[in-house]
């Protein structure tokens, strides 16, 4: 990847404000809520590593969507191995739930954004100071949500940080007016429910509205990187 290429895909996180998550039992059910968000406006797609065959299905959606404009990429990622591979078959982002620096140092290798998971403030500064793009707070929800990150992001205001793990349409708006650079949204938000996909469509929907409702998002740290 290009210096470009990555930082296009800074500047549309950045711009977007919203990583959609997809988790499912299947690939063929990874597709389908892959379409559902598409035909619903998502410009962004997070596929995690627990979908059966998730590097072929990301391929499969690196096939349909890339060319419609779709920035794809791999969440889950536990190791470099895994990270190159994701990026070899379409990844734009790594996202991990830890800090593991054989990930991040991979993900900059390959030239592509890196979002590691962390929760304290030195955990959130060692992937800081590691390399990270972003850091994913997870999971931020159970540890007080839009005022825990607040609260982080007092002292340390030069961290694009992305709320992740129980987040809400209702905490949304309360996120990003704490500072949050984006929102990690799903996978329980995206799912079908009793084979029908309109209340994931609906959230899908709610989602998108909380976003473009927010005040812009502070782009210091993240231009700063």
């Amino acid at each position: 990847m290009t210096l470009e290429s990555k930082s296009k895909t800074l500047a549309a996180i950045a711009s977007e404000r919203l990583l959609p998550v997809i988790r499912a039992e299947s690939s063929e059910e990874a597709l389908a809520a892959a379409e559902m968000l598409v035909q619903e406006g998502m410009r962004i797609l997070e596929l995690t590593c627990t979908v059966p065959n998730a590097l072929r299905c990301l391929r499969d959606l690196a096939e349909r969507y890339v060319p419609r404009g779709i920035l794809l990429g791999m969440g889950t990622v536990l190791d470099a191995e895994t990270c190159r591979a994701a990026v070899d078959a379409g990844a734009r982002f790594i996202v991990s739930p830890h800090l593991r620096r054989e990930v991040i140092q991979m993900a900059r290798r390959q030239g592509v954004v890196v979002i590691p998971g962390a929760l304290t403030a030195t955990e959130v500064m060692d992937a800081w100071e590691a390399g990270a793009d972003f850091v994913k707070v997870f999971p931020c929800q159970p540890v007080g949500g839009p005022a825990y990150l607040g609260a982080l992001r007092g002292p340390l205001p030069q961290v694009a940080m992305i709320p992740s793990g129980g987040v809400t349409v209702e905490s949304i708006p309360d996120y990003l007016a704490a500072g949050a650079a984006a929102v990690a949204a799903g996978p329980g938000l995206f799912q079908r429910q009793a084979g029908s996909w309109e209340a994931a469509r609906r959230n899908a929907r709610l989602v998108r509205e909380a976003v473009g409702a927010a005040p812009a998002a502070a782009t210091e740290a993240i231009a700063a990187r």
